[in-house]
């Protein structure tokens, strides 16, 4: 037998190994979330999920309000930073001048390495005494947590939909333009179509990113156990309350409810982007059959 075929049969079951370790990691993970949680879920059963009381001096859990904030954070988050990353990548890619776009374009891509727990200071610090003085109360809240999240998923979202739109063909923008097509309408009738998948794409790995981000959130939102009824009123969300109160744990029934939404936090992080990928794969189906 060749080195060559050696080499191709190690590479083969190499690759195969490190993809199955990936599923059994992800299985191990949920089991140990299984397991620690079932005394909450004996316990509590599906009203934990339907239930916002959260008293842990009388053992009464519910993580209603926890889904909501995670939920509803996450939603503002995606508004605000898919309007903002598309007009990025845009201005980098069409309209910026060639000396200033790897200037702006590295400064964005820097936001991702700013670390968490810095977000969460300056947005403490700064962000909600702005949004105090701008709508009252103290700023903390579902609307601060939101703007925080969307700022440290704009780089992953911009970077990809940047790649994306340098991947449309030269021969598409010229021959839009040679029919009299103005900028606008070549990004909106064609840069933007050829690359919507790829866009989509870098949607679902923010999206991932948003619902789990918890330092920064834990600053800003407030922390409490109740399910806001406006944006600017305190709020928590799985991953804050994970965070603060798993130290603080003393009972096994709180511990195990902690470890419940955890479970409900992975379920709903593995559902929602599965769905999208789902979604994904379909278009990008439909795209090569209508090519055919």
């Amino acid at each position: 037998m060749s080195k060559f075929i050696i080499r191709e049969k190690l590479f083969f079951h190499a690759g195969r190994i490190f993809a199955f370790l990936c599923l059994a990691i992800l299985l191990g993970i949920f089991i140990v979330l299984l397991i620690q949680s079932l005394p909450a879920i004996k316990n509590f059963g599906f009203s934990f999920i339907l239930s916002s009381q959260w008293s842990p001096n009388q053992e009464k859990f519910g993580g209603l309000s926890a889904i909501y904030g995670s939920l509803m954070g996450t939603i503002l988050a995606m508004i605000f930073a898919i309007p903002l990353s598309l007009g990025i990548s845009i201005f980098l890619n069409e309209i910026c001048p060639k000396r200033l776009k790897n200037i702006i374009g590295s400064s964005i891509d820097l936001l991702a390495a700013i670390p968490s727990i810095v977000y969460g200071m300056w947005g403490l610090f700064y962000l909600t005494p702005v949004i105090g003085k701008i709508f009252g109360g103290m700023g903390l809240g579902i609307l601060s947590a939101s703007i925080i999240l969307s700022i440290m998923i704009l780089p992953i979202m911009s970077a990809i939909t940047r790649d994306c739109m340098q991947t449309t063909p030269d021969i598409l923008k010229e021959s839009a333009y040679a029919l009299g097509a103005t900028k606008s309408e070549v990004i909106k009738d064609v840069i933007i179509p050829y690359v919507k998948i790829g866009i989509i794409g870098g949607i679902i790995l923010s999206l991932g990113r948003a619902l789990g981000e918890t330092m920064a959130v834990t600053f800003v939102i407030g922390n409490s156990h109740k399910i806001a009824t406006s944006l600017l009123t305190p709020a928590t969300n799985i991953p804050a309350t994970l965070a603060n109160e798993f130290a603080e744990a003393d009972s096994e029934i709180y511990y195990s409810s902690l470890f419940y939404l955890a479970l409900i936090l992975f379920c709903l992080s593995f559902l929602i982007i599965a769905t999208a990928k789902f979604y994904l794969m379909k278009k990008i189906q439909q795209n090569h059959q209508g090519k055919k």
